[in-house]
């Protein structure tokens, strides 16, 4: 992730950003709606663009050209959808790009779409699957851990379609099991720092996770009969 300014042809740059647009479009329509309608639900969003920033800010050189880092998008994926996650994610690599020199301009669609395009819906995928048949802290920790991974794995498929050498397939490999070695231990962490993270926030703003849909109502107990 954090493909380098310049590192993309052009072409790629462009194509990368054509892809993205649409997503981050519907993705500030989702956000302004969601501001609208649920005001109370403001700090929590900005809550979970800020945990994105922050986690995402610790950079480890990887594969040349880019680096490896937790992402954060898992959680605000799970809280607001992943069309939100789309416009946040947008906000952070910018402001990465131009603050901190992580990413670029140029490559920004790319990054944009590995990390808070792709890497968000997969994790929201997942914790759907996982609320399903198992507990609140498994499902977030297996949509951070996915949404981590996956922004990977696009970033090598991206890479890979820049720099095909000897051929795509083998580039691919490449890229993905150099990643691994440090995206595996930052995805298992991430995880377990994302389920800490909601945690504190259904003792802190439990009110705001229930209608989101995050924590249940409690059922109210029936009346006893003498």
């Amino acid at each position: 992730m954090h493909i380098a300014e310049g590192f993309l042809p052009a072409a790629h740059c462009a194509v990368w950003y054509a892809a993205s647009t649409p997503f981050v479009v519907h993705g500030a329509r989702a956000a302004i709606r969601q501001v609208r309608e649920h005001p109370e639900n403001r700090l929590l969003l900005a809550a979970a663009g800020a945990f994105t920033f922050v986690l995402s800010a610790l950079k480890m050189p990887s594969v040349t050209g880019s680096s490896s880092h937790p992402t954060g998008t898992g959680v605000g994926a799970v809280l607001f959808r992943p069309p939100v996650m789309a416009f946040l994610g947008t906000i952070v690599l910018l402001f990465q790009a131009l603050l901190l020199a992580h990413g670029g301009i140029t490559t920004l669609g790319a990054n944009v779409f590995s990390m808070a395009i792709a890497g968000p819906w997969a994790g929201y995928g997942v914790y759907l699957l996982l609320r399903r048949i198992g507990s609140l802290d498994v499902a977030v920790f297996g949509a951070a851990f996915v949404a981590d991974l996956v922004t990977y794995v696009v970033t090598s498929f991206q890479l890979a379609a820049a720099y095909p050498t000897p051929t795509f397939g083998a580039a691919v490999t490449k890229f993905m099991a150099v990643f691994a070695v440090t995206q595996v231990p930052l995805a298992i962490i991430e995880g377990l720092v994302s389920v800490i993270l909601v945690r504190v926030l259904s003792s802190l703003a439990t009110d705001e996770l229930t209608g989101l849909g995050i924590l249940t109502r409690p059922t109210a107990e029936e009346p006893t009969h003498a």
